[in-house]
């Protein structure tokens, strides 16, 4: 099973709850990263102990997170890395 990821920015509280919403229906694995903290992507209160203001880092725990990538376009930014 292969890890693979890109960065998103969740900006509102409805952003947050969609989010959550579509990660919890996937049937794989899926963590939020930031700075040194990997939080569970389906949890809510794990989400807002990140730093919103700052990008965050999705990470898939699957082969092929291509569908859900494209369900959460929206909230991709550039990688602040690059």
């Amino acid at each position: 099973m292969g890890k693979s990821g890109f960065y998103i920015e969740l900006k509102t509280i409805a952003d947050i709850r969609d989010f959550v919403s579509k990660v919890t229906k996937l049937e794989y694995e899926v963590d939020l990263e930031q700075n040194r903290y990997i939080i569970d992507a389906k949890s809510i209160m794990g989400i807002f102990a990140l730093d919103l203001l700052a990008p965050i880092r999705v990470m898939c725990h699957t082969d092929d997170p291509s569908a859900f990538y494209e369900e959460i376009e929206k909230y991709r930014v550039a990688d602040p890395e690059k």
